[in-house]
C-alpha cells in the first residue's frame, strides 16, 4: 500500500517538522510505502483559500511578519535551510504541489491518504486541502490526531465547510478530547482521540535521531512561540532559583533580542538534542511540551493564551498534561499504533 500524507511542513516550525517525521516513520517500520505531499501553496492558491474558508485577512499580515523575521535574521535563515536540509534527508517527500489541480493530481499515486497532525484543522486558518478535498471521490482518507486548537465553534459558514469536508473520511481521528466535542457538535460525527505523532517515537528513537551531545554543563532551556515580555521574567526568575545558565532557542524577534546565550540556525535535529541536555526546559510550545515529557527532562510551562480568549489554544496543552498524567506516554504510544494497525 502507498500512502500520502498532508500535514504542516513549511511554517519553520520544529515542532510541525519534527511530529511530521515521526508520523513517517511510524507508517515506515509499520512496512508501508508513504511519503509527505510536498504542498507548498503559490500566492494564487493562498488568496483563493483565503477567499473560499471565510479566513482573516490577519493571515497575510502575520505570513509578512514571520519573513520580516526571516528576512532580518541570519539565524532564522539558516534555521529554514536546516529544516529542509533534515526532509531531505531524514524524509520522503513528493513532487511540489502549489495548486489544487496539482494536488488532485498527484493524490492519484496514492492508495489510502492521510492528514494529520497539528492544527491542521483549527478554524483560524481553515483550509480544505488539509481535510483531502482534491482526492478524487472513493480515495480512502483517514485523519490522524488532527487538531481544531480551539474550544468553540467557529462562524456557521466554516462550520458548514469542515460538515462538508469531513463527510467521506474513511476513519476520523483528532489530537485533543475538546476537539472530538466540537467536531461532534459540529457535524454529528464521532473521532477518536489520538497522541500526536511525536508520542508514537519513544525516548531512545528520539535520542537517536538527535545523536550524542557532548559533555555540557546544565542548562535551561528556553523555547517560546509567542512573544510577550513576561516570559522573561520568568526566565529571569529560573535562573535565580536554579543558578543554570540559560540557552535560548530563538523564534520571534523578542527572542532573537533577548540578553540570553542563543541557539540560532539549530535544525530538527539540534533542536532535540538541545532539549535533551537541558536541566529544565521553559516553554509555551505544545510540541516542546510533548518532547520533554517523553524525554523525561523538568519543564516550566507557560500558558500562551488566557482561557478567556475566543481563539485560545490552551486545550493542546490541558488535553496533553491529562492525558500523560492519566495514562502515561507508553500507554498513548500504544493506542495511537492500534488505531493506525487498525485503519491501515
Amino acid at each position: 500500500m502507498k500512502i500520502g500524507i498532508l500535514t504542516f511542513l513549511h511554517n519553520e516550525n520544529y515542532g510541525s517538522s519534527l511530529q511530521a517525521w515521526a508520523l513517517q516513520k511510524t507508517l515506515r517500520e509499520m512496512g508501508f510505502d508513504c511519503e509527505h505531499i510536498d504542498y507548498r501553496p503559490d500566492r494564487k492558491e493562498k488568496i483563493r483559500n483565503l477567499l473560499e474558508s471565510g479566513n482573516s485577512w490577519k493571515l497575510i499580515a502575520e505570513g509578512l511578519r514571520k519573513k520580516s523575521v526571516r528576512a532580518g535574521q541570519q539565524g532564522a535563515r539558516q534555521k529554514s535551510a536546516e529544516i529542509q536540509a533534515f526532509y531531505e534527508r531524514e524524509m520522503k517527500l513528493s513532487p511540489v504541489c502549489r495548486t489544487q489541480e496539482e494536488l488532485r493530481e498527484i493524490s492519484r499515486r496514492y492508495d489510502t491518504l492521510i492528514c494529520g497532525s497539528d492544527q491542521i484543522w483549527n478554524p483560524v486558518w481553515l483550509n480544505g486541502a488539509y481535510f483531502l478535498h482534491f482526492a478524487p471521490a472513493g480515495k480512502k482518507k483517514i485523519a490522524y490526531a488532527a487538531s481544531l486548537g480551539v474550544r468553540e465553534p467557529p462562524a456557521e459558514r466554516k462550520v458548514r465547510l469542515i460538515r462538508q469536508w469531513t463527510e467521506d473520511f474513511a476513519a476520523l481521528s483528532v489530537r485533543e478530547e475538546e476537539g472530538a466535542k466540537l467536531l461532534k457538535q459540529m457535524t454529528g460525527q464521532d473521532a477518536a482521540v489520538m497522541p500526536d505523532p511525536v508520542c508514537l517515537v519513544s525516548r531512545e528513537e528520539w535520542r537517536n535521531l538527535a545523536g550524542k551531545a557532548g559533555p555540557e554543563e546544565p542548562y535551561l532551556l528556553c523555547y517560546f512561540i509567542g512573544e510577550n515580555p513576561g516570559y522573561w521574567q520568568t526566565v529571569r526568575r529560573l535562573r535565580e532559583e536554579t543558578g543554570l545558565p540559560v540557552r535560548v532557542m530563538p523564534v520571534t524577534a523578542e527572542s532573537y533580542a533577548c540578553e540570553f546565550d542563543r541557539a540560532e540556525g539549530a535544525g530538527p535535529r539540534e533542536f532535540v538534542r538541545l532539549m535533551d541536555g537541558a536541566a529544565l526546559l521553559c516553554t509555551d510550545s505544545f510540541h516542546g511540551l510533548a518532547l520533554a515529557t517523553i524525554l523525561g527532562k523538568r519543564t516550566e510551562l507557560i500558558r500562551r493564551y488566557r482561557d478567556d480568549d475566543p481563539e485560545s489554544k490552551n486545550s493542546r496543552v490541558d488535553h496533553f498534561l491529562r492525558s500523560a498524567g492519566t495514562r502515561g506516554i507508553g500507554q498513548m504510544r500504544e493506542e495511537g499504533l492500534a488505531w493506525l494497525r487498525e485503519q491501515l
